[in-house]
């Protein structure tokens, strides 16, 4: 997993509540077992004027014009920022991967489905939780200035704006040493894998016949 590093980026708008994970990436881009590719397919019902299907090349689709994602202003966003509730639905992890791979780093709402939230984490994407009213703020920046931006710093726990006014935000320390240090859930467990040979040889001693390999080693 990528370490999150200071960043910043341009924030794109989605003003609605709700979101579900169906709409963030429709059902009929499941059959991908890959992280990567689903990103021309985030929002697919939203963002095209005709149904997508896996593998698809999605340059010659037509774009809805009314959806943020297709305006000038907002193209290459690294920053989503949506309403309560982003994620809810169901627990498909492809939702995360569809969003990473198009690009954005960092969402940023008052609430989020807890699923989609943790595997937003565990594939590198930093959700922040933001007061409503402070969520209310940045949509009516974002409106009023073109390429609105947002500075991201992690370790510091800040999001500063381009006249340099500054948001804190709260994030749970060992998910940010996770994002910080790239960590998913295979890596910290590699962290421990000295421990865990020694136990398999010090149990494949006593039970040898549940450890084949290692006893005849």
């Amino acid at each position: 997993m990528q370490k999150f590093e200071v960043f910043t980026g341009v924030v794109v708008p989605l003003d609605r509540a709700n979101v579900d994970t169906d709409t963030i990436i429709p059902k009929q881009f499941l059959k991908s077992i890959h992280r990567r590719g689903l990103g021309p397919f985030a929002f697919d019902n939203w963002r095209y004027m005709d149904e997508g299907t896996l593998g698809q090349n999605c340059s010659q689709r037509p774009l809805n014009p009314d959806f943020a994602l297709n305006k000038p202003r907002y193209r290459d966003a690294e920053i989503l920022l949506t309403r309560d509730n982003f994620g809810c639905g169901s627990s498909r992890e492809h939702a995360a991967w569809a969003l990473i791979d198009d690009g954005f780093r960092t969402v940023i709402a008052p609430s989020f489905a807890e699923i989609f939230f943790s595997n937003a984490i565990k594939n590198g994407m930093l959700p922040v939780v933001l007061d409503a009213k402070v969520v209310d703020g940045l949509f009516e920046s974002v409106q009023a200035k073109p390429q609105f931006s947002l500075r991201v710093d992690l370790a510091a726990q800040t999001l500063s704006e381009p006249d340099g006014a500054s948001i804190e935000f709260e994030i749970d320390p060992e998910i940010k040493r996770c994002l910080l240090e790239g960590l998913d859930d295979i890596a910290l467990s590699l962290k421990h894998a000295d421990a865990i040979r020694a136990y398999e040889e010090a149990r494949a001693k006593q039970v040898p016949w549940l450890f084949p390999d290692i006893a005849e080693d």
